[in-house]
C-alpha cells in the first residue's frame, strides 16, 4: 500500500515538476530578452565583428603633386602628377577575409559562452527559489502546528494542568519555528530581487515549490558528443586553430613581392610626358619567422584543444556520476521518509499524555530534519543537472 502511495506521489510530483520546469524555462526566456548585461555584450560583439572586417582591403592609393620652379626665366616651371596603388599578392586578400569571418564566429562563441553562464546562474537562482518556497510551505505548516501546541499548553497552564517548564517549552518551540519561517522568507525575497536584477529590473513572481529529478541521460557517451559540439569554449578553440592555419598561409602570401602600379605625368612649357609606373617591393626581412611562428602556434593550440576536451569530458563524467547517485539517494530517501513518518502517531501519544512535551518536540524535530534534508538533496540534484546540461 505504501509503495502504491509512493508511486502516486511521484506521479503528482512529476506533473508538478513538468510545469515547474516550464515556468523556469519561461523565466529564462524573459531574462534572455531583458537582461541588460546580455544586451551590452551583444552590442560589444556587434562592434567587434565590424572591427574584424577592417584592414582586409586594398591599401589606400597614393596621389602625389609636385610644382617645381626653375632658377631662371629661361627655365620653365615643371608640374608632376602621380597616382599609385600598392597590391599585396592576390591570395592574401582571400586569407584576410577568411580570417575575419572566423574571428567573427569566435566573437559569437564568446558571447554564447557568457550568455550560457548567465542563464545557468539564473536557473540556479530559480532552483534556490523552489527550495525556499518548498521550505516556506513546510515551515508554515509547522508554525500552525507549533502554535496550536503552544495555545494548548497555555490553556493547560492557566487552569493548572501543566507547569511553567512545559509551558515555556511549548512557547519556545513555537517561537523557534516562527523565526525559521521569517529567516527563509528573508532569503526568498533576496532571491526574488536577484531574479529581478537578472531580468533587467523587472519583477518576476515565482512560487513553484515542488522538486522532481529531471531526466538524466542514460548513455553518457552519446550525450557527451552533443554537449561537446555545443560547448562554445571548445568551438572557439577549434576556430583559433583554423585561424592560425590561415594566418600561416597569409604570412606566406605576405612574404611574396608586392606590386605597385600607377599613372604619372610630367609637364613643362612645350612638353608633356605621361605614362604608367610599375614597382615591386621585395619583403626580405619584414615577415621573417612569421610563417614559422604560425605553424608552431597551430601545434600548441592543437595540444590545448586536446587538453580542454579531456578536462571537459572528465568534468562532465564526474557531474553525471554525481547526478545519478543523487537521484538514487533522493528516491530512496523519499520512500523511507514516507515509511517512517510518525508525526500523527506522536501527536496522538502526546494528547494521551503517554509522552512528555520535550520528547515529542525532539522526536518531531528528527522528522522535520529529515524533510529538510530531502529538500536539500533535491535542490542539490537539480543544481547538478543544471551544471550538466548547461551546454545543451
Amino acid at each position: 500500500m505504501k509503495y502504491l502511495i509512493f508511486v502516486i506521489i511521484n506521479i503528482i510530483a512529476f506533473s508538478n515538476h513538468f510545469f515547474s520546469q516550464n515556468n523556469i524555462d519561461k523565466i529564462l526566456t524573459e531574462i534572455d530578452k531583458n537582461n541588460t548585461t546580455l544586451s551590452a555584450l551583444q552590442k560589444n560583439a556587434d562592434a567587434q565583428k565590424i572591427g574584424n572586417k577592417t584592414d582586409i582591403y586594398l591599401q589606400n592609393p597614393e596621389v602625389e603633386f609636385n610644382y617645381l620652379w626653375g632658377n631662371s626665366s629661361a627655365i620653365a616651371n615643371r608640374t608632376d602628377v602621380s597616382i599609385k596603388q600598392t597590391f599585396d599578392f592576390p591570395t592574401a586578400y582571400g586569407y584576410k577575409n577568411q580570417i575575419s569571418n572566423l574571428k567573427n564566429e569566435q566573437v559569437e562563441f564568446e558571447y554564447q559562452k557568457q550568455r550560457k553562464s548567465l542563464l545557468k546562474h539564473a536557473r540556479l537562482v530559480c532552483i534556490d527559489l523552489v527550495y525556499a518556497n518548498a521550505l516556506k510551505s513546510e515551515l508554515s505548516k509547522r508554525v500552525v502546528h507549533a502554535q496550536s501546541i503552544a495555545n494548548s499548553y497555555k490553556s493547560k497552564f492557566e487552569i493548572g494542568e501543566t507547569n511553567i517548564f512545559e509551558y515555556n517549552k511549548a512557547q519556545l518551540n513555537s517561537l523557534n519555528i516562527s523565526k525559521e519561517l521569517e529567516s527563509i522568507e528573508i532569503e526568498r525575497i533576496a532571491l526574488l530581487s536577484e531574479l529581478a536584477r537578472l531580468n533587467g529590473g523587472q519583477f518576476i513572481n515565482f512560487n513553484d515549490s515542488v522538486f522532481q529529478a529531471p531526466v538524466i541521460p542514460v548513455d553518457f557517451e552519446q550525450w557527451y558528443v552533443l554537449a561537446e559540439q555545443n560547448n562554445p569554449v571548445l568551438r572557439w578553440l577549434k576556430q583559433e586553430i583554423e585561424i592560425s592555419q590561415k594566418q600561416a598561409k597569409l604570412n606566406l602570401a605576405m612574404s611574396l613581392p608586392k606590386i605597385q602600379a600607377g599613372y604619372m605625368s610630367e609637364k613643362v612649357i612645350g612638353q608633356q610626358f605621361q605614362g604608367v609606373t610599375v614597382g615591386l617591393s621585395i619583403p626580405l626581412w619584414e615577415n621573417k619567422n612569421k610563417v614559422k611562428f604560425s605553424k608552431a602556434n597551430t601545434i600548441a593550440l592543437e595540444s590545448i584543444v586536446t587538453d580542454n576536451k579531456l578536462q571537459f569530458y572528465n568534468q562532465l563524467k564526474t557531474i553525471h556520476t554525481k547526478a545519478v547517485g543523487l537521484q538514487k539517494t533522493v528516491n530512496n530517501y523519499r520512500l523511507s521518509l514516507l515509511s517512517y513518518d510518525n508525526s500523527e502517531l506522536l501527536k496522538k501519544t502526546l494528547d494521551k499524555g503517554e509522552i512528555s512535551l520535550i520528547n515529542y518536540i525532539v522526536e518531531l524535530s528528527i522528522y522535520y530534519e529529515s524533510v529538510n534534508k530531502l529538500l536539500e538533496l533535491e535542490s542539490e540534484m537539480n543544481k547538478t543537472l543544471a551544471e550538466l546540461n548547461q551546454y545543451l
